[in-house]
């Protein structure tokens, strides 16, 4: 095993700099608990405004968020949530959902992680049937994790908006890698998130924090997720040091997701003229690239013989970018995959 590892396994793999260390060694503090730690009230603030909402919550991880925006919105009466095959609730929240909330979950197909406004109106339930559970939920995922990291288009997102609201739906956005999909794209986050009753951002992915996301909504909504903060044990005393990570990250790592995405790139592309990869660098948009290969566990073993790192899902190979590898460590990676394959 090499000494130093190219560790390309996720963006939440990042390490915190010595500059963000510092932030948080002498972040002000308080019981945040109470509501009285300054740096948390600070960055809650800042969410909001980013999100055009009224009111944020700083919370331990984006998983947390998930799960009390759901309980926010199901009600344990039989409602159902709509959602994409591959969206984070069903592949990795340990069926928090069905578990926490009570949720029925109608899993929506699509290329790349995203469905149709016509595929979910397609599931719409009739009100009037004793029968069927309620339609109740509609959650998008931006970018889509296990899609590739691909960006909702706008204009697509409002089309399922515009169901959501001709069915009486509730809205919510995962959005853990949400800024990913703004740098990408031009727009402001906010622009994403309009519409939606709640949505979130992360801190631990591309931004480079160690711990936390912030869930966004109205005033209503984000008093009422407190309460679910304090019964999941999401509660903390002085977060404020961990917070003030989130923070560094906000206000200096957001612009510099494009070096991820232009090194996601560059990889999909070496990648795509490997012989026995199939992989289109087209629809590479952010920082995730993911490919196949005839075998990809044995490529993951030999990868990591090679110290370097990446993730299998389904029989296929994902690799991440993030602030901790550079180009010259991204061309390590191709060469490692290169002669792995050979």
């Amino acid at each position: 095993m090499p000494d130093s590892v190219i560790n390309l396994y996720s963006d939440t793999q990042t390490q915190p700099s010595e500059e963000m260390r510092k932030a948080m060694a002498y972040a002000e503090v308080g019981d945040e608990q109470r509501g009285l730690d300054p740096t948390v009230i600070a960055l809650e603030e800042e969410v909001a405004e980013l999100l055009g909402m009224e009111a944020a919550v700083f919370l331990p991880s984006g998983s947390m968020c998930n799960q009390i925006a759901v309980r926010l919105h199901i009600r344990p009466l039989g409602d159902e949530m709509y959602l994409h095959r591959l969206a984070h609730p069903i592949t990795a929240e340990a069926g928090g959902a069905a578990t926490i909330s009570g949720a029925m979950i109608m899993p929506l197909e699509g290329e790349g992680g995203m469905f149709t406004a016509d595929a979910l109106r397609d599931r719409m339930r009739d009100p009037s049937d004793s029968h069927e559970p309620r339609s109740r939920l509609v959650m998008v995922e931006q970018t889509t994790n296990l899609g590739g990291g691909r960006v909702w288009p706008g204009e697509e997102i409002d089309e399922v908006l515009a169901v959501a609201k001709e069915f009486g739906l509730r809205t919510h956005l995962d959005g853990a890698r949400l800024l990913n999909a703004a740098v990408a794209s031009g727009r402001p986050a906010a622009a994403f998130s309009a519409g939606f009753e709640t949505a979130w951002i992360d801190f631990s992915k591309g931004l480079g924090a160690p711990v936390g996301a912030c869930l966004a909504g109205s005033s209503e909504l984000i008093a009422e997720a407190c309460r679910y903060k304090q019964m999941l044990g999401g509660s903390m005393r002085q977060a404020g040091i961990v917070a003030a990570g989130a923070r560094y990250g906000l206000q200096h790592n957001v612009e510099r997701l494009a070096e991820d995405h232009a090194n996601a790139s560059f990889l999909a592309a070496g990648l795509a003229e490997l012989p026995g990869v199939k992989l289109d660098p087209t629809t590479v948009e952010t920082n995730i690239v993911i490919f196949d290969v005839p075998d990809a566990k044995a490529l993951d073993r030999k990868l990591v013989e090679r110290g370097v790192e990446m993730s299998l899902l389904e029989g296929r190979v994902r690799a991440v970018t993030h602030l901790d590898v550079d180009r010259a460590g991204v061309e390590k990676a191709l060469a490692a995959v290169e002669e792995a394959l050979g």
